[in-house]
């Protein structure tokens, strides 16, 4: 087992590095809050894949749980989905919750376009929404990446530094 997360693992499996993101991060996918206000089950299992898919995008692009990863992947949902919440998030909170003109920089200058330019593209098959990916466990990650047309987020070493100091952090705050 491994306290920080592995930016090179283009030798895993997609279930691998999924497996390997939840852990790092301490995540459960089972634990997540049923889908509220939402009437229409169809709906409501759309809004439920919609929050589930989250972490595959997370393992799929190399994003880090942390304030400026979470931004830029509500920037790449954005331009898969055009939903308006993932539109508010990320101006929003852009704007509002970046504290540091390190993490400023980061989204505005490398994960926006990244956004832009990886969730923009037409994909044969629709939207990233559109992929059973409990039938991609098995499949090579970089395989997986390439079929959808994926390319991992730009790493920065302030991104990372952060996301590791996170993961510390949050691991000596679970001892006794």
């Amino acid at each position: 087992a491994t306290d920080t997360w592995d930016w090179e693992y283009a030798d895993l499996t997609f279930g691998q590095a999924y497996g390997r993101f939840l852990k790092t991060h301490g995540f459960d996918p089972d634990e997540r809050s049923a889908v509220q206000y939402l009437d229409d089950p169809e709906l409501a299992y759309i809004m439920l894949r919609y929050r589930q898919s989250h972490d595959y995008y997370h393992a799929l692009t190399g994003l880090p749980p942390t304030v400026v990863g979470e931004l830029g992947l509500k920037w790449l949902e954005l331009y898969q989905t055009g939903l308006p919440m993932t539109a508010l998030a990320g101006v929003v909170g852009g704007m509002t919750t970046l504290s540091s003109y390190d993490e400023q920089q980061v989204l505005w200058h490398s994960y926006v376009p990244w956004a832009q330019r990886v969730g923009g593209q037409q994909m044969k098959f629709g939207t990233l929404l559109n992929v059973y990916y409990e039938r991609e466990w098995d499949t090579p990650l970089v395989e997986l990446q390439q079929r959808l047309g994926l390319e991992l987020a730009p790493q920065h070493d302030y991104a990372t530094r952060v996301a590791k100091e996170e993961i510390q952090n949050s691991s000596t705050d679970k001892k006794p």
